[in-house]
């Protein structure tokens, strides 16, 4: 799951509009935060294995503090009580809560039965990766209904604005396709060669931030 918990940065305007959307998209990608971070010190493994799913190679072999159930549930509560502590709004830092724990409900639906509930075993997953149409159809539907409901509650009031957006949609998508259908990393690719590249997606988290600034509200 990649655009598809964007969607969920992008649809939460409605549910939570005093949240910016750099903080939902935040949130909403967390754990994918957090775990290179965590491959990359050897906390948590990840392997090629061509034969993982039709979706992705990547065989997430060990990944419990950042991935788990109950991780999950930790860092959405983490992420909720300094969200309070930095903009005092109580029902806001719930919601955001909710938006991070998000992430392991698709990633439920769409991994093969590698996340684990709370260490190793049981592990679980829906398996939606092991069709690549079907997953690329999921998420993109996803992706195109958060879009229609962010532009439904955010107005990108000049040309600046809608070129920092539509730039931001379309790289998404460009870096989304690029991992679909794009050649997969060699068998034997080291776990920190694979992960280092996901920390670049805190440039989304900024990106987004930069959206917010150049947008207005409908409800003002």
């Amino acid at each position: 799951m990649f655009i598809g918990h964007y969607a969920v940065g992008l649809a939460a305007k409605r549910w939570a509009p005093k949240a910016s959307l750099g903080s939902t998209f935040m949130a909403c990608q967390l754990l994918d935060l957090i775990w290179p971070v965590l491959v990359l010190l050897g906390i948590e493994t990840v392997a090629v294995d061509r034969s993982a799913t039709e979706f992705t190679p990547l065989d997430f072999i060990h990944y419990p503090v950042s991935h788990s159930l109950v991780m999950a549930l930790i860092w959405g509560l983490v992420f909720g009580f300094f969200f309070s502590v930095f903009t005092g709004d109580r029902l806001t830092a719930l919601k955001m809560v909710a938006i991070v724990f998000s992430h392991w409900v698709l990633d439920f639906i769409t991994h093969r039965p590698d996340l684990p509930l709370l260490w190793f075993e049981p592990k679980v997953g829906l398996g939606l990766w092991y069709s690549k149409i079907g997953t690329v159809v999921f998420e993109v539907g996803l992706f195109a209904a958060a879009i229609a409901i962010y532009l439904k509650e955010v107005s990108l009031p000049t040309r600046k604005a809608k070129w920092i957006f539509w730039s931001l949609v379309s790289f998404l998508l460009a870096v989304y396709m690029a991992n679909a259908f794009g050649p997969p990393p060699p068998d034997g690719t080291p776990s920190t060669v694979i992960a280092a590249p996901a920390l670049a997606m805190w440039l989304f988290v900024f990106w987004a931030a930069w959206v917010e600034r150049n947008s207005v509200s409908r409800s003002r």
